[in-house]
């Protein structure tokens, strides 16, 4: 098995410095206006504090084992949104990069024609449109997608783990 959880990482610790010099900054700055003051600092403290938690909660953000492969959702949630795929449906596990500033790594499914749809999957050609328009080079059979965004994902482990449990599933690598 391959499980993957929500944790610390140089993306998280960067957002909490970040937003801890606003709050600093916020406060103690002393030409700036009041209205200025008031928006900036609660959004600071709540950003932070949002940060932390999902960081330190310990959801599973991916799981890969005998009965297929879990998406987690969002860490911060109650009702997180993890969907969980099992190998019938799936035709290849996707690793996918959205190009921009930040360039974020995904893992993607693509599923077998006809799969039950899942909850947070694109639908329809509209859904694939909307896709294609925010990710240019999105994969066409990819269907669900998660972005490695609180959590590491070890590609020769997961590329182990999908060999083990579902030898005729390839990891494709876009």
């Amino acid at each position: 098995m391959y499980e993957v959880r929500y944790d610390w990482n140089r993306k998280n610790v960067f957002i909490i410095i970040f937003l801890a010099i606003g709050a600093v900054s916020a406060v103690t700055l002393p030409d700036k206006p009041l209205y200025a003051r008031i928006l900036v600092l609660p959004f600071c403290i709540a950003g932070g504090l949002f940060t932390a938690y999902s960081a330190i909660n310990g959801k599973v953000a991916l799981r890969v084992d005998e009965t297929g492969v879990l998406l987690g959702g969002n860490p911060a949630l109650r009702r997180s949104g993890a969907i969980h795929v099992p190998w019938q449906d799936i035709t290849a596990v996707v690793l996918w990069r959205q190009h921009s500033a930040a360039s974020i790594l995904f893992i993607g499914l693509a599923r077998r024609e006809g799969a039950p749809a899942v909850p947070g999957g694109i639908r329809g050609p509209v859904g694939r449109l909307a896709m294609r328009a925010l990710a240019s080079h999105f994969p066409a059979g990819v269907d669900i997608s998660r972005p490695e965004s609180g959590w590491r994902l070890e590609r020769e482990r997961l590329g182990a783990a999908v060999a083990r449990f579902a030898p005729g599933v390839p990891v494709v690598d876009i």
